[in-house]
Formats: structure tokens, sequence, C-alpha cells
């Protein structure tokens, strides 16, 4: 398994010097390959955006400083970072030296844009500049009390049926649950679906996120199966998957998948 020699899911030692070499990529190919991409191009716009809230250094004169960060990854890139091991990572940087939070930005984001193949932008930003939590962004309409006949707990894309007539909304759900494919822990998230095309059926589309519930996959593949899925079933004119997942060990990850390259993750959530 790709993962044999990753971090996660193994007890670690927390390293008191910088060290890059803790990154472990993972590669995105047989993730998309599973779900039928193998061609090497795939149907969408994206990145998964990071918010890394435990990031601290060591200024000059050995005074230690704190930021939280977002770290943007783009879909295209050949691999993802596994999460224990960017925690790891950010860990080293504790008792290391750095004359600006600019020299800190600037090694983060070379570090992992070599350890993930693909140009990945950092942002630092002071723990006084953290972003409002919000209930739902606007524009979304939750799905989350639709009347469900028959609950599934396994994986059933068959749920997912459209109808007449064409329109385009925003659907959100808080119940998208799926596990960790190494440790089994639960992974929690609200996912947000914006689309045009034939309408569709919204307690299909509950019953199918549900469905994640016993799923095993990373973050990154549950939203490219989610936007994989719609466009094969419902084929929308347009669509846009995006999951806000809760923070683990400090980080919370929030891909996106897009018809249109301008869309984004929109602002956190109150759960992160």
């Amino acid at each position: 398994m790709a993962l044999d020699n990753a971090p996660l899911g193994k007890s670690s030692e927390y390293p008191d010097q910088y060290d890059p070499s803790l990154l472990f990529p993972v590669a995105r190919e047989e993730n998309r390959r599973r779900i039928g991409l193998d061609d090497g191009r795939w149907p969408w716009f994206g990145e998964d955006m990071w918010q890394a809230w435990e990031i601290s250094w060591l200024k000059p004169g050995g005074v230690p400083a704190v930021a939280w960060g977002e770290i943007r990854f783009p879909a295209a890139s050949p691999a993802i970072i596994e999460s224990k091991s960017l925690k790891l990572y950010l860990n080293s940087l504790n008792q290391a030296v750095f004359s600006s939070p600019d020299q800190v930005a600037e090694t983060i984001t070379q570090d992992l844009s070599s350890a993930c193949g693909a140009a990945v932008d950092v942002t630092l930003l002071s723990v006084d500049d953290s972003a409002p939590a919000i209930g739902r962004p606007e524009g979304y309409e939750l799905i989350d009390d639709e009347t469900l006949e028959q609950v599934a707990y396994d994986y059933a894309p068959e749920s997912l049926t459209t109808s007449e007539p064409v329109v385009g909304e925003g659907l959100c759900s808080h119940l998208l649950k799926s596990n960790c494919p190494v440790t089994g822990q639960p992974d929690w998230a609200t996912v947000l679906i914006r689309y045009s095309g034939r309408k569709i059926d919204r307690a299909g589309l509950l019953r199918y996120i549900v469905s994640f519930r016993q799923k095993q996959d990373f973050h990154e593949h549950c939203v490219e199966t989610i936007f994989t899925d719609l466009m094969a079933r419902c084929q929308p004119e347009s669509l846009m998957v995006c999951a806000r997942y809760t923070r683990r060990g400090g980080l919370d990850i929030n891909p996106w998948r897009s018809t249109c390259a301008e869309d984004g993750p929109g602002p956190r959530l109150v759960r992160q």
C-alpha cells in the first residue's frame, strides 16, 4: 500500500528541528483511476484549501511567534500531502529561527510545492485576522430535513436522480461523514453543491450523502467522487462541489471541484 511508510496511524515523535523530509506525498492517480479518470484529464477546476491553525516559529531574538495559514494545493498537482505528515512538518518549524513571517511563508511554499509536484500558495495571517464563522453561505438551501423512505449507510450513487424543470440552485448538507482509510477515524464535513441543469431530487441527494457514512476515503477523494457521480448521473450544465471538513490536529481540509475556474471554497463555517 502506498501509505505503508506514512506516519498516519502510527506513534510519532514530534520533531524539534526543521525537517522538510517529514512531508509524505500521496499520488492522486490511484483514486482517479478508481473513479474512471485514467487518461490524465480531469473534468474540473479546483484546489484543496487547507487551514492550518497551529503555526509557530522563533524570531531572531528567540521569542516565539504564532500565526495561522491558508495553504492552497492545485487539484492538478500529481500528489496530495498526507495530513499527519504536514502536521509533523509544521511542528518542525517551532524551534527554527526565521527573520520574518514572509520567510516562513516562503519556506513552507517551497517545501510543499516540491513535495506535491506543483506550485502551492501559502498565506500566513495574524491570529487577529481570522475570518468570522458563519452558519451557511448565502444562496445555499439546507436539505438535511428531507424525508427519506430508506436510509443507506453504504455508498449508493444510484440514489442520484433528476427531473424537470431545468434550474440553477445551491444545496447544502451538514451530514457528510466518511472515515480515514488508514486509521478509521471519522471525518466530518459540510458539503456545498451548486449546479445548473435538470433539478436534482433532494431526498435522493441526501440519501447519497448519508451513504458515505461508512466509506473509507480521503477528503479530496470524497469530493472528486461526489463531483464525478453528479456529472455522470445528473448531467448538469455546470457544477461546483465543495466540502468544508472539521479540524483535526490543527488542520482542516476544504477541497472544491468545479466546471468554473473562478469558483472557490467560500468562507469558513461555524464548525471550523
